[in-house]
Order: structure tokens, then C-alpha cells, then sequence
């Protein structure tokens, strides 16, 4: 069996989340649920945002964005996991695999720094509102974008050229429901201290710069909320930001959790729950946290719904 000269394995065996098999339905529907309310929740936000004019501004172009990506990662890994519930054994190619990796890189990548330029639009916004159209015109939020997917490119690339030195001889069970890099790095015959080294300071340059990046827009943003004198502007301020760290905190909380271990610790099967936090349940809760805590919004779907019923 070869794939090429970096590895002896022309597939994998996916362990999945469990191995009880009492579990094994129940857990099938409930990810079923999940997925399904992701699918509808970020394909309705996309396109309410498309059809309402009046949310063709850039805090909503990159809510736009960011409802993309969380269904676009989600169903990278989803319908596999979901076949993992049902099927004896959960067979992966080689190319596969790495495919699923990629895309997986990419999106997690490009949502982290989506959410990073969220945060300098709200600083922006409410720190220098007098130039705020300026500042945030739309060639600077397409320049913002192109950056956002650029090192989704980056962080798919790195993991990618990280894996290609590795070599798979022999054991196929990866044990985890997806294709990643720590129970990669677990199944392979040559992998090193280098390669744990590279993979965190590939995830802190994914993890890390997005939330420094966040935490001095809110920092800016904090001070500038303090000195509004009117409790009413504080309160819209406040607001405006609160859906944004919601989501900040369950991605980056559980991201981090996983990831940012000291290199001689590799999470075991404690590292699935984090998983399953931000590839199921994060994608989840991102549309209905921006359109429960959001008026534009709402009125949007109102406005949407009332033509529809209308015509």
C-alpha cells in the first residue's frame, strides 16, 4: 500500500467521538439537529444580509462573511462525523484526509481573523465615528477580507507543509472524528519535537495575533464607552459589541483549550469535547446569538418575512 513516497497508509479508520455503541444513535441525531440549525441559521444570514439593503454596511459584510465560513468548516467535518455514528468503521482516504485537513486549516484560519477585523470595525465605529465611512470604506473592508483569507491560506499551507514531511507507516486509526494535526502527529512514525514546535507557533500566530488584536480594540473600545456621559449611548454601545464577544470568547476559549498546550502535553480523548465545541457547536450559536442580540437584524427577518407573506 503507498501514497506517494511521505507515507505506507492509503487511508485512515476514524475512531469517531465515542466508541459505546449505546451512544452512538442519540449522539447521530443530536449532530444531525446541530447541523442542520447551522445550515439554516448562517445560509438565512447570508441571505437576509443580501436582500436588505440596509445591512450593506461593513459591520454586516463581515457578519456576511463570517456566517460563510462557519458553514462552510462546519460542513467540511460534520457529514463525516455524522457517518462515523452510523457506519462499523469510518473510512478516510489519504487524499481525503488531507483535503478535509486543508479546508479545515483554512476556514478555522480565516474565522479567527474574520473576528479580528470585526472587533477593529467596532473600534473603529466607536472610537472615531467621525471617520468612521472613511476609515471603513469599502476598499479598506475588501483589503480587510483579502487579509482574512490570505492567512487562511497561511495557517492551510504551514499544517499542510507540516504533515507532508510526516510519514504514516503501518497504524491507520486516527483517534479522533476528524482529520487533525494533533492525532496526526500522534499516528505518525517520524514525528518530532520540530513538528509539535511548528504546529504552536502556527496556531498562536492563528490564535494568538487575532486575540491580541481583539483585546486591544476592546481595550480602546472600553475607555471610549467610559467616557460617553449619557447612560443611554454607554448602554448602545455596550450593545453593539456584546453579540461579537459572546462569540469571541466560545471560539477562541475552546480554540485555545485545545491547542495552546504546552508542546510536550498532546491532548487525549478530553481534546474531542473542545473539538466538538468550536467545529459543531460554535457555527451553531453564532447566527442565532447575532440575530436574537441584534435590532437591525430582526427587523430585517420582519421586514423579509412581512414581503414574503405579502406577496
Amino acid at each position: 500500500m503507498a501514497a506517494g513516497n511521505t507515507s505506507s497508509v492509503i487511508e485512515f479508520i476514524l475512531t469517531g467521538l465515542t466508541d459505546q455503541p449505546e451512544l452512538q444513535l442519540p449522539l447521530f441525531f443530536l449532530f444531525l439537529c446541530f447541523y442542520v440549525v447551522t445550515v439554516v441559521g448562517n445560509l438565512g444570514l447570508i441571505t437576509l444580509i443580501g436582500l436588505n439593503s440596509h445591512l450593506h454596511i461593513p459591520m454586516y459584510f463581515f457578519l456576511f462573511n463570517l456566517s460563510f465560513i462557519d458553514f462552510s468548516y462546519s460542513t467540511t467535518l460534520t457529514p463525516k462525523m455524522l457517518m462515523g455514528f452510523v457506519l462499523e468503521k469510518n473510512i478516510i482516504s489519504y487524499a481525503g484526509c488531507m483535503t478535509q485537513f486543508f479546508f479545515f486549516c483554512f476556514f478555522v484560519f480565516s474565522e479567527s481573523y474574520i473576528l479580528s477585523a470585526m472587533a477593529y470595525d467596532r473600534y473603529v465605529a466607536i472610537c472615531k465615528p467621525l471617520v468612521y465611512t472613511v476609515t471603513m470604506s469599502p476598499q479598506a473592508c475588501l483589503l480587510l477580507l483579502l487579509g482574512v483569507y490570505g492567512m487562511g491560506v497561511f495557517g492551510a499551507v504551514a499544517h499542510m507543509g507540516n504533515i507532508m514531511f510526516m510519514t504514516f507507516c503501518g497504524d491507520d486509526l486516527v483517534n479522533h472524528y476528524m482529520c487533525d494535526i494533533i492525532p496526526l502527529l500522534e499516528l505518525s512514525c517520524n514525528s518530532s519535537y520540530i513538528n509539535l514546535l511548528v504546529v504552536f507557533i502556527v496556531v498562536t500566530i492563528g490564535i494568538g495575533v487575532p486575540i491580541v488584536t481583539i483585546f486591544i480594540s476592546y481595550g480602546f473600545i472600553l475607555s471610549s464607552i467610559l467616557h460617553i456621559s449619557s447612560t443611554e449611548g454607554r448602554s448602545k454601545a455596550f450593545s453593539t459589541c456584546s453579540s461579537h464577544i459572546i462569540v469571541v470568547s466560545l471560539f477562541f476559549g475552546s480554540g485555545a483549550f485545545m491547542y495552546l498546550k504546552p508542546p510536550s502535553i498532546l491532548p487525549l480523548d478530553q481534546g474531542k469535547v473542545s473539538s466538538v465545541f468550536y467545529t459543531a457547536v460554535v457555527p451553531m450559536l453564532n447566527p442565532l446569538i447575532y440575530s436574537l442580540r441584534n435590532k437591525d437584524v430582526k427587523v430585517a427577518l420582519k421586514k423579509t418575512l412581512s414581503i414574503k407573506t405579502f406577496s
